[in-house]
């Protein structure tokens, strides 16, 4: 069952050269309790995309539907109670803190700004169990949860190291029991032993707590390891959209190609030839009417400049492209 529907999404910028197409005709459904993987390099749209999902910034048109309800149209009032639901890691785990405040305070103040927790147990017996948790329980459960020890509560972010820091960013994201959360390159400022620490956390949590995630990264090996489907951005573009398995197994789009050549394998014998992209990028700020690839593609033909391939289902059920020569060369990494 989708819990997440997005139709003809837009997130433009006014510049003064024109509009900049950050995220344009972007279509996709998010099933309940699945990983989103997208990745594409730097500046392609993949953080924008997130943030128009849970509307931290609104988009330009098209629509979001959130367990069925449209969510775009909706007033900051009524989207209050909404947003909730709808939470976000960041990837920078020490900008995303206040530094003037301590691990106990940032993980209690999205507690206290929604009034989600119950006073002091009083002196004269225990509070009824339909009572609400008191703020300091709820802290140090979701300190537990995230693999924060009690001893932290009274530090400030600069006394931690990076996993920590980013342990606060997830409990802070747990805080309001939310369904979905979009996670935002959470592991790429970290060393390579605590991104396998943070994502076996959120893999553990998906599977407590039955939690929804688009996970943006450029990191191919980590979006394999923890995705459901993975779609691939370029210049505000969905160019390959398919299962995990599907998209390394059978890569069809060049340059979702040249990405996953550039994976590393662990073997003095067993080489992979990189392919290596040449030619100008596109400008994102009102692109002509062609591929945005087609600049640095080494299959473009004439067709390729004149007009604008439609995300279409290929051969393989279920695994979309967008690129008119998607049969010509298709290979699995």
């Amino acid at each position: 069952m989708a819990l997440l529907e997005v139709q003809q999404l837009k997130k433009y910028f006014d510049t003064p050269a024109g509009f900049l197409h950050a995220v344009d005709d972007v279509n996709l459904v998010i099933e309940r309790g699945k990983t989103l993987g997208v990745v594409g390099e730097s500046g392609c749209g993949k953080s924008t995309l997130g943030k128009a999902l849970i509307r931290m910034t609104d988009a330009t048109g098209g629509r979001i539907y959130f367990d069925g309800r449209e969510i775009t149209r909706m007033t900051q009032r009524q989207f209050k109670n909404m947003r909730m639901k709808m939470q976000m890691i960041f990837q920078d785990p020490y900008s995303s803190l206040d530094p003037r405040m301590s691990v106990s305070a940032l993980i209690a103040e999205p507690i206290k700004t929604y009034k989600l927790a119950g006073g002091r147990k009083k002196p004269d017996g225990p509070a009824p169990p339909e009572a609400p948790v008191p703020l300091e329980k709820m802290v140090f459960n979701l300190m537990e949860t995230v693999g924060l020890s009690k001893r932290f509560a009274g530090v400030y972010p600069h006394e931690l190291d990076g996993g920590r820091r980013q342990r606060i960013g997830i409990a802070r994201a747990l805080s309001l029991n939310p369904e979905f959360i979009v996670c935002d390159e959470p592991v790429s400022a970290l060393d390579v032993s605590i991104q396998a620490q943070i994502l076996n956390l959120l893999m553990d949590l998906q599977r407590d707590k039955q939690l929804t995630y688009m996970f943006i990264t450029h990191d191919m090996s980590v979006v394999k390891h923890i995705s459901d489907e993975i779609c691939v951005m370029y210049l505000g573009q969905i160019v390959e959209m398919c299962g995990s398995k599907e998209l390394f197994r059978n890569t069809l789009h060049p340059y979702s190609q040249a990405l996953l050549s550039a994976i590393p394998i662990p073997s003095l014998h067993n080489r992979r030839e990189r392919i290596l992209l040449k030619g100008e990028i596109t400008s994102p700020i009102n692109p002509t009417e062609r591929c945005r690839f087609a600049p640095r593609c080494p299959r473009a033909s004439d067709g390729c400049f004149t007009a604008v391939p439609e995300l279409k289902e290929s051969a393989a059920k279920g695994h979309y492209v967008r690129c008119f020569h998607y049969g010509d060369g298709g290979q699995g990494i």
